[in-house]
C-alpha cells in the first residue's frame, strides 16, 4: 500500500471564515458523526511594553512543522475515538482580530471531540516549530513568546 503525503497545514495569511464554514458544511453529509469541537486562534493586539500588536508576522521551518503536526494528528487518533481532523495555521501576516489557528475535529461522541482539540492545540504550541514576529503599531517587531 503506497503512504499518502500528509496535505499541508499551511495557509498564506490569515484563515478566512469561508474555509471555516466550507469545512463544517462539507461534514453534514458523515452522518456516523455525533459531535464537533473546533478551536479558532485569534491574533490578539496586545499591549506590550506601551506599544500594540498590529499583526503577527508567522513562519516555520515547513517541512519540520508538517512532520511534527503529523504526529501529533496520528498520536490524537490513537487517543481518541476521531472519525476527521482539520488543521490549518497561517504562515506570513496575520492583522489583529484575523484568524491564524482552526483545528476542527469530528468523532462520535462530544468527550473524544473536545479532550482531542485541546491535546491538538497545546501539542502544536508546544512542539511544532512555528515562530511568531510581533508586529507593533509604530512598525517595530519582536519575536512573540507562546503563553497559553
Amino acid at each position: 500500500m503506497e503512504k499518502k503525503t500528509p496535505k499541508s497545514i499551511f495557509i498564506e495569511g490569515p484563515i478566512s471564515p469561508e474555509k471555516i464554514a466550507n469545512s463544517i458544511a462539507h461534514h453534514q453529509v458523515k452522518t456516523n458523526i455525533g459531535a464537533h469541537d473546533i478551536f479558532l486562534g485569534q491574533v490578539r493586539a496586545d499591549e506590550i511594553d506601551g506599544k500594540t500588536v498590529r499583526a503577527i508576522d508567522y513562519s516555520a521551518h515547513i517541512e519540520m512543522a508538517e512532520k511534527e503536526v503529523h504526529i501529533i494528528r496520528e498520536s490524537a487518533f490513537e487517543k481518541y475515538d476521531l472519525t476527521c481532523m482539520h488543521i490549518y495555521h497561517s504562515n506570513g501576516i496575520v492583522n489583529a482580530g484575523e484568524l491564524c489557528l482552526f483545528v476542527f475535529v469530528s468523532s462520535k461522541h462530544r468527550n473524544d471531540a473536545f479532550d482531542a482539540c485541546r491535546y491538538i492545540v497545546e501539542e502544536i504550541k508546544k512542539k511544532a516549530p512555528i515562530f511568531g514576529r510581533e508586529i507593533f503599531e509604530n512598525d517595530t517587531h519582536q519575536w512573540k513568546v507562546n503563553t497559553d
